[in-house]
């Protein structure tokens, strides 16, 4: 049976090749907005709008008319719709099923902020129905949904911009921090360490009732069907007015079905960095090895064996083998941020401070002009919006591609899964793929809950 969403794809597809790739793909600029205002602000829409929602949403509206949110717990999409409206000064339409966006010709571009395990079955079916994509990291939960993003990617020719704002913003302190490196200011790198934080483990969470505002079937989506969980004492400060320990808000990150704990979230952010510094972009690692590592549960062949406690590693330090030998750890302990090391000077770098005497030296002897536009491949966006934004209007990919990002994002799924395992994992960055562990690789990927298969 042919779907409506099936045939939109073919008929996508189909206008593709009847206009030619460089037309069709890649319109001119102004073309680029179905909504022609006067001002030609784009119009966008946000699809999961809890923290960090909310958070790039209020920091586009300067950049952006908000349409639409979507939302499936009806407390935080009502709050947000107040909040927009307060913002922009028109209230914008509101939806629990982000698919009723998809379908508006009016949207230019869905910001998508839902946990891990929703992120690419939407940032698919977006793609395909016209949009460009703004999508949060980490961007997959297996390293297959990368592969499929990037496929789609190319095939529909749409602007997709991952939501790593460290290339763009922290007082641009990462961007010196790959000019220091790219210009020899500690001559070879040997080492680069990113300290990403653990977490703490969780006491069992008893199975408690669905709270009202929230569709828990549609909340856990492609992940496996399973009770809801929670314990009554509520979590304070940033991810607050949610339970203190749950198998949901908030606390998603600590469970392999929904997210990869400290690895894909700040790990996300500091090894991509780290990364970019070594000109790995386009390549990975040829081996991840778990130094030191606690899993807060057991696990068998790599699966928790309880479903009642946070099962994402509490405690980690891995070792990567990265090209030209340059050996990266990753470790739960010490400082958050990056240090690089190498023959000539050592500096370290994070939200906060970039600090070392190739740091100090800059007083005497600075980066040449131009260094962190060079870097940053052109003049440095005001923030992540703007880049997402002036990338659609140019037709061109923005600062946090997909490829960059999955390349680095590849490392930390596969720390995830060496940890799981317990062993040594051997990679090949051009086939992408274990080598030798068919155990391991069937790690790589995960089959969608039967109703929630992405449609394409």
């Amino acid at each position: 049976m042919t779907t409506p969403r099936t045939a939109n794809r073919r008929r996508f597809l189909q206008g593709v090749a009847a206009a030619g790739t460089a037309t069709a793909l890649f319109p001119s600029p102004r073309n680029v907005f179905a909504n022609e205002s006067p001002n030609s602000r784009p119009v966008f829409a946000t699809i999961g709008l809890r923290n960090q929602g909310w958070a790039i949403t209020s920091k586009s509206f300067k950049f952006a008319d908000f349409a639409a949110l979507a939302d499936v717990d009806s407390n935080v999409l009502g709050a947000n719709v107040e909040k927009v409206q307060k913002n922009q000064g028109k209230k914008p339409d509101s939806y629990k099923d982000y698919r009723k966006i998809l379908d508006r010709k009016d949207i230019d571009a869905v910001m998508i902020a839902t946990p891990d395990h929703w992120h690419t079955k939407i940032s698919v079916e977006a793609m395909y129905a016209g949009k460009d994509v703004y999508c949060e990291k980490p961007l997959t939960l297996t390293i297959a949904e990368g592969k499929l993003i990037e496929k789609v990617v190319k095939e529909t020719g749409r602007v997709f911009q991952v939501g790593t704002m460290q290339r763009s913003e922290s007082s641009q302190r990462f961007l010196q921090a790959v000019a220091l490196i790219k210009h020899g200011r500690i001559g070879t790198v040997k080492k680069v360490t990113c300290g990403i934080n653990g977490m703490e483990a969780s006491p069992v969470i008893p199975v408690a009732p669905v709270p009202s505002e929230l569709d828990w079937d549609f909340w856990l989506g492609p992940a496996p069907k399973v009770e809801y969980r929670a314990l009554p004492e509520m979590r304070k400060g940033y991810g607050g007015g949610v339970p203190l320990y749950s198998n949901c808000h908030y606390a998603f990150r600590n469970w392999h079905e929904y997210a990869g704990g400290k690895l894909t979230d700040w790990g996300a952010h500091h090894v991509d960095i780290a990364c970019w510094a070594l000109g790995a972009s386009d390549t990975g690692p040829s081996k991840i090895s778990p130094l030191e590592y606690t899993l807060p549960v057991e696990h068998k062949d790599g699966y928790p064996v309880v479903n009642d406690q946070y099962n994402a590693a509490t405690k980690f330090k891995l070792r990567v083998d990265m090209p030209n030998d340059v050996e990266m750890i990753i470790t739960s302990e010490g400082d958050n941020g990056i240090l690089f090391e190498g023959t000539e000077g050592r500096f370290f770098v994070n939200r906060g401070k970039i600090v070392g005497k190739p740091v100090e030296d800059l007083k005497d002897n600075p980066l040449p002009d131009g260094a962190i536009e060079e870097v940053y491949g052109g003049k440095v966006s005001a923030n992540h919006t703007a880049n997402f934004i002036e990338a659609m209007e140019s037709r061109k990919q923005p600062i946090s591609d997909v490829w960059s990002h999955n390349r680095m994002l590849e490392i930390c799924h596969l720390s995830n899964i060496a940890m799981r395992l317990g062993r040594d994992l051997n990679w090949d960055p051009n086939k992408r793929e274990i080598v030798g562990d068919p155990q391991a690789n069937s790690f790589l990927a995960r089959e969608n809950r039967k109703g929630y298969e992405i449609n394409m």
